[in-house]
């Protein structure tokens, strides 16, 4: 039976060491992953790929890009969660093209004003933030849209860092749908930040524009594969209300 919510978030650990002897069905991780892709994404522009590692070679080659850690190295399964900021146009057309279909087959006059609203969000101002030119036009939107943040409230980060911190945050989102999802059915995962990702753009054959966010090992948790019981700063140093 599959677990609730709040069962799968206590049962998910990072787990460093799997069991050898069991293998896991792709279908469910494949699940999994369709869970991963209906996670909260900014502007949904969902900016992220996910590759499913189950060849045996790129296996091996992939641990070796993680330094051979256990997590990388035991795993059954590896999965890298990309993200695609180089993708922005294509994805913001994708957007619009659903919506103007959604909103049927009318003139622009006859768009509704949130209907007008909508488009011009993709249409205009998400290749504001997104259009880059070797650095240039984000700092000139960095200073156009810090000097119109002295008089009203305006959004800040238009940077082409800043718009990489915004991908980087979606995919993270969609990779903790990943591994909720991977712990209801009993399944094991653990994020891992440390690898070469120049090596592990080569082997999954990744173009320049793309970037790893983490690689997530998969598995069946063997009895020494979780280091510890989980430490958890007290709560109430970190619960704020106001």
């Amino acid at each position: 039976m599959e677990k609730t919510v709040t069962e799968a978030i206590t049962y998910r650990r990072s787990v460093r060491i799997y069991k050898d002897d069991v293998a896991l069905d792709d279908e469910k991780v494949k699940q999994c992953l369709v869970n991963a892709s209906l996670a909260p994404t900014s502007s949904n522009m969902q900016l992220w790929e996910f590759y499913h590692v189950t060849d045996k070679t790129k296996l091996k080659a992939l641990a070796k890009s993680c330094f051979d850690q256990p997590a990388a190295k035991t795993a059954q399964q590896l999965v890298v969660v990309v993200t695609r900021k180089d993708l922005w146009r294509k994805r913001s057309n994708a957007n619009l093209e659903f919506l103007k279909k959604g909103y049927g087959n009318k003139s622009k006059e006859d768009y509704s004003t949130r209907e007008k609203f909508t488009l011009k969000y993709y249409s205009q101002l998400i290749p504001t933030l997104y259009m880059e030119f070797l650095g240039i036009f984000g700092a000139l939107k960095y200073v156009f849209f810090q000097t119109v943040g002295l008089f009203r409230p305006i959004y800040r980060q238009v940077r082409n860092s800043d718009m990489r911190i915004v991908v980087h945050k979606s995919a993270a989102l969609a990779a903790e749908n990943f591994m909720v999802s991977m712990a209801a059915i009993g399944y094991d995962t653990c994020p891992m930040e440390g690898s070469d990702t120049l090596r592990v753009k080569k082997i999954l054959n990744l173009p320049r524009g793309a970037e790893i966010n983490m690689i997530i090992g998969c598995g069946l948790r063997d009895d020494n594969g979780v280091y510890g019981p989980r430490f958890r700063i007290p709560f109430e140093e970190v619960y704020h209300k106001v």
